[in-house]
């Protein structure tokens, strides 16, 4: 009992877990709404010379407008 108690606990917490843009996998962050593969993988170029220290700087990406910045900030809280 104390197993599947400690189980559920886990995996309640990693499907609300905040992703980590700075070193998130392309899966994780493709699962961040309306990233998908190309997307992810702007990140992961991105941030080989950037740090990320915010949502906001993704807007120096080509596709990532206003309401998408807005979107990962929600999802990622």
């Amino acid at each position: 009992m104390k197993k599947l108690i400690v189980f559920m606990v886990l995996g309640i917490t990693l499907l609300f877990a905040k992703v980590d843009l700075n070193s998130a996998t392309k899966e994780e962050l493709m699962k961040i709404k309306g990233i998908g593969e190309k997307k992810a993988e702007l990140i992961i170029e991105y941030r080989k010379t950037k740090k990320i220290e915010n949502e906001e700087q993704l807007a120096e990406l080509k596709g990532f407008g206003p309401s998408l910045i807005k979107t990962i900030k929600e999802e990622n809280k």
